[in-house]
């Protein structure tokens, strides 16, 4: 799935559909493609010229005892799952 970089609406916040990446108040944050709001803090986050970025290690996100919701990869703002 080809993301997208979106910017914050207002400084207070702002708003992701599934694929969208953002940078807020210095974190990166994520939407995956099946929708879940993902903090890239714990990431390595490389932003290149044309605005893409790369998320480094795979991004993981779990629920409840630790049932994985979407695992995969965010690379030059190309969304893969693991």
């Amino acid at each position: 799935m080809q993301g997208h970089r979106v910017y914050p609406v207002h400084e207070h916040g702002f708003i992701l559909n599934p694929g969208e990446y953002c940078h807020h108040k210095n974190i990166w944050f994520a939407c995956t493609p099946n929708g879940l709001l993902g903090d890239l803090s714990n990431h390595d986050v490389i932003e290149h010229e044309d605005g893409t970025i790369t998320v480094s290690p795979s991004i993981l996100v779990t629920g409840g005892q630790g049932e994985i919701r979407w695992h995969g990869y965010l690379e030059r703002g190309v969304w893969r799952e693991a």
